[in-house]
């Protein structure tokens, strides 16, 4: 079956897409843009040259009698002695710059007919970069470890960029071969059987991709079109044309990319990076052209798109009826520096703007975004737009990811920085806040491998990433120091990497079994309570209020009479956190603390300060008849009306 089609994306008629090598009746079809070239022929490896026919529009074209799926190709352009690997290469077994593949996605069965795929509301996602979750890091011995997070309680894996990229290990973000997985993890069918396991297991797969630049080293495709670039550029080279002379084909080739996760690799979603950076003043703007073609190639099954987006612009994320560009949630950076600022106090370089105070956390759950259009004094510019009107699911709340792990100077994880009960607190707010949350791989069982920055170059570009990477960490006084730049890690040095692989044994030892338990025990509230449910899917209100200093609590619930005439409030629920000392309230009434009726109290679901999660025990109840309310230091609890 061919690919769903969508005006402006025109696709000749027997080929799934508009360009690359596509397996027809009778061979392998090839088409490639290449507009200021006079000659373009297909080299197959130990086999014949292949002339292709030029197109109106700079393509060119032609079938490979008899070919089929295996076979290594190039192109030849004009008379150069050099040929070239296909920019939509499916496959890149040898890396970018050897030959490419033609794979026929039709061989795959696939087992997930009946998968449904997965809506906004509920999802707790996870962050995986393939070549460090597991010890082999292949999407072979991931999928081997899905059920582990089906365990947690995961519904969506976000895997970081898998699109081809040179050297041994990298992050993946500097992608030169956006159709062809990173042949370092394995075969394309292999992540095929991960998402097709993923889908077995009630689990969703959504893929980071790339749109605001290609990688500085294998990225070939100026050669076929100095137009695929625009002059303008990113903090990482040159961005994408995408408004600029002759961008339609590029335009086609960015939008049918995004298309073809969803529909060769059935993934659930994207997560689109760097959103500020993909730079594009045309009426239709790209971001919102891939969602619409995201949706259609999914079909009857639902797709989510999270948006990273540094300026905090929710157009993003508003219907196209309003101006928007349709993606489902974006990444909220505000809660995470808030919260990072509670948990340390380190106040420095893009923290310095945060107090880390319960009113940041409380404006957090109730707006999304801290910045909504005031002066960020670290920037010294204007941040934000206005989130009226947005659901607070449509915000990715997160205490790490792979950037923020990473720019602590040396990769710290959180478990390392933070006093450990303040810590717990803070995941019992994150794991039940109205937000969509977000963990990094290993942070459900406090890993204490350290995620620095890595990338396989060649010594020229090597060179440059250790010095930009130094540059942009010297923002950071504590990593500015000249003992402190030196004890930086190279990113190209294989140990950088190695070091950031998990270690699966520290999950079973106490302290992993304790953070596991704690996660666990959260997502498993999360996901059965169904005042918790209501509120994410904003079928039900919920409140907030500063109750000390770092003492903050969340009321959800409508404290209405249900339909059944149970009694008023039973659904209502209390998510207090304490970040701060121990909090007497018996003189300082809150009407959010009020049971909702006169015959029913607060009674614990669950305490982060209990036990079984390495806590050191707590009060049955932090609300008695004969002292009031008295809330411990460094402690969460999550409370029911009965």
């Amino acid at each position: 079956m061919s690919a769903p089609k969508q005006s402006g994306l025109p696709v000749p008629e027997g080929r799934r897409l508009s360009t690359g090598a596509d397996v027809v009746p009778g061979g392998v079809s090839f088409r490639v843009w290449a507009p200021a070239r006079k000659r373009v022929d297909v080299v197959i490896e130990s086999g014949p040259i292949i002339p292709l026919e030029r197109e109106n529009g700079g393509f060119w074209s032609g079938l490979g009698a008899n070919l089929k799926q295996g076979v290594l190709y190039r192109y030849r352009l004009d008379d150069s002695d050099v040929p070239l690997p296909d920019p939509a290469s499916r496959s890149q077994p040898k890396g970018p710059h050897g030959p490419s593949e033609v794979i026929d996605p039709r061989l795959y069965a696939w087992r997930d007919r009946d998968w449904e795929g997965v809506r906004l509301p509920g999802q707790v996602v996870y962050e995986m970069h393939v070549g460090t979750f597991t010890p082999e890091g292949t999407w072979a011995a991931a999928t081997r470890k899905l059920p582990a997070l089906k365990e947690l309680g995961i519904t969506t894996i976000e895997m970081m960029p898998v699109a081809d990229f040179p050297g041994a290990f990298g992050w993946g973000y500097d992608g030169v071969a956006l159709f062809a997985p990173y042949h370092g993890y394995g075969r394309p069918d292999d992540l095929r059987q991960l998402v097709d396991e993923a889908h077995a297991l009630g689990l969703a797969v959504i893929l980071d991709v790339v749109y605001n630049h290609f990688g500085p080293d294998g990225n070939y495709l100026p050669q076929f079109s100095p137009h695929y670039l625009a002059k303008t550029g990113t903090e990482w080279g040159a961005a994408i044309n995408f408004d600029g002379p002759d961008a339609g084909p590029v335009r086609q080739f960015v939008i049918e990319n995004a298309g073809y996760w969803i529909d060769e690799y059935h993934m659930d979603g994207l997560r689109l990076d760097a959103t500020q950076s993909i730079l594009d003043e045309s009426d239709d703007h790209i971001v919102a052209a891939l969602t619409r073609r995201v949706r259609a190639a999914a079909g009857r099954r639902g797709v989510v798109l999270f948006a990273e987006n540094e300026t905090q612009e929710t157009r993003l994320v508003r219907a196209p009826e309003e101006g928007g560009h349709g993606v489902d949630a974006i990444w909220n950076d505000d809660f995470h520096h808030a919260a990072r600022v509670a948990l340390t106090g380190v106040r420095e370089a893009y923290y310095t703007d945060y107090r880390g105070g319960a009113q940041e956390l409380i404006s957090a759950a109730k707006h999304g975004f801290l910045f909504q259009g005031q002066r960020y004094n670290w920037q010294k510019k204007r941040r934000g737009t206005s989130t009226v009107g947005l659901a607070p699911r449509a915000f990715v709340a997160f205490l790490e990811n792979h950037d923020q792990v990473a720019n602590a100077a040396d990769g710290e994880r959180l478990v390392d920085l933070a006093q450990p009960g303040r810590l717990r607190a803070m995941t019992t707010l994150l794991l039940l806040g109205p937000w969509t949350p977000l963990l990094f791989q290993g942070q459900e069982w406090g890993s204490s491998r350290r995620f620095r920055f890595f990338a396989d170059h060649n010594p020229e570009l090597a060179e440059l990433v250790r010095k930009g990477r130094a540059e942009f960490l010297s923002q950071f006084p504590s990593a500015a120091t000249p003992d402190a730049q030196a004890a930086l890690a190279d990113p190209a040095a294989p140990e950088t990497f190695s070091s950031a692989r998990l270690d699966w044994v520290e999950r079973d030892g106490e302290r992993g079994r304790h953070w596991l338990a704690l996660h666990t025990a959260l997502l498993s509230l999360r996901a059965s309570d169904p005042t918790v449910r209501a509120v994410n899917a904003g079928a039900a209100p919920f409140d907030g209020a500063v109750l000390g200093d770092g003492c903050l609590v969340l009321r959800y619930g409508t404290g209405t009479i249900a339909m059944d005439g149970a009694r008023a409030g039973r659904g209502d629920r209390l998510l207090l956190v304490n970040l701060g000392a121990d909090l007497d309230l018996s003189v300082a009434p809150e009407p959010l603390l009020a049971p909702p009726a006169r015959d029913l109290r607060w009674h614990p679901l669950l305490c982060s300060e209990e036990p079984r999660f390495g806590g050191a025990g707590t009060p049955t109840t932090p609300d008695s008849d004969d002292q009031g309310w008295r809330i411990p230091a460094a402690a969460a609890f999550f409370l029911e009306a009965r």
